[in-house]
C-alpha cells in the first residue's frame, strides 16, 4: 500500500472551524499519516499497543523503516520516502521484486512538507533551519486528535461517503495496484 500526503483539510469546509478545532495527527512532523496508521494496525491486526514508534534511517536519513515484531518474528514492516531519489530507489527495488513494506508513506520533498520548496527559505535559496525549527515546534504544539474521533471525519463519512462500511468509500478511498504493460514509447521515464 503507497499513499502520498495531501492535506486532509482538502475535503474538508472551514467556514464552521473555530481555533480549538484544528488539531494534527500522531507524528513530530508535518509528515502524513504513518505513525497514526502503524500504531492502528498494530492494534487492530495483532493486539500491540504501540505508545512509542522509533524509525531506523537505512541508506539516509529520508528514508526510514518502521518495524514492529511479535513473538520474534517482524510482523509489519513500513517505510517514509522523502524525496524523487528515495523514490526513485524505491520503484526500482518494486521492480526487481525486492521491497518487502506492507506500507509506504511518500513525501516529494527531502525532510517533509516543513521542508519544501514552498516554505521560507534563505537568500541564496536553502531551507532556514531556525524556521524551520520554530514551525516544527508550532506544529508539535497543536493538539492530537485521531482522525476516526474528529467531528468533522465523521460528518464526511455520513454524509459525502455514505457511512464507514459504503461501496462508496469502497471505490473512493480504497485501490489495487497491478503491473502495468511494458510501453514501447521512447517518451517514458525508466527509473
Amino acid at each position: 500500500i503507497f499513499t502520498v500526503d495531501l492535506p486532509f483539510c482538502c475535503f474538508l469546509r472551514f467556514d464552521d472551524l473555530k481555533e480549538g478545532d484544528v488539531v494534527r495527527h500522531d507524528g513530530k512532523r508535518s509528515d502524513g499519516y504513518l505513525e497514526h496508521i502503524f500504531k492502528h494496525a498494530a492494534k487492530e491486526l495483532f493486539g500491540v499497543d504501540v505508545k512509542e514508534i522509533t524509525y531506523k534511517a537505512l541508506k539516509n536519513k529520508d528514508f526510514q523503516e518502521v518495524t514492529l515484531e511479535k513473538d520474534g518474528e517482524t510482523v509489519l514492516r513500513f517505510a517514509a520516502a522523502y524525496g524523487f531519489r528515495n523514490i526513485q530507489n524505491m520503484v526500482l527495488k518494486l521492480k526487481k521484486g525486492k521491497f518487502l513494506y506492507h506500507f509506504v508513506e511518500v513525501l516529494a520533498c527531502p525532510g517533509g512538507c516543513l521542508n519544501g520548496k514552498g516554505q521560507a527559505q534563505t537568500e541564496d535559496g536553502r531551507a532556514d533551519r531556525a524556521l524551520l525549527a520554530q514551525m516544527e515546534e508550532v506544529y508539535a504544539a497543536i493538539p492530537v486528535r485521531l482522525p476516526e474521533t474528529n467531528l468533522h471525519v465523521q460528518r464526511m463519512y455520513q454524509h459525502w461517503l455514505e457511512g464507514v462500511g459504503s461501496r462508496k468509500v469502497q471505490d473512493t478511498l480504497h485501490t489495487t495496484y497491478s503491473a502495468g504493460n511494458q510501453s514501447t514509447s521512447g517518451l517514458d521515464i525508466k527509473w
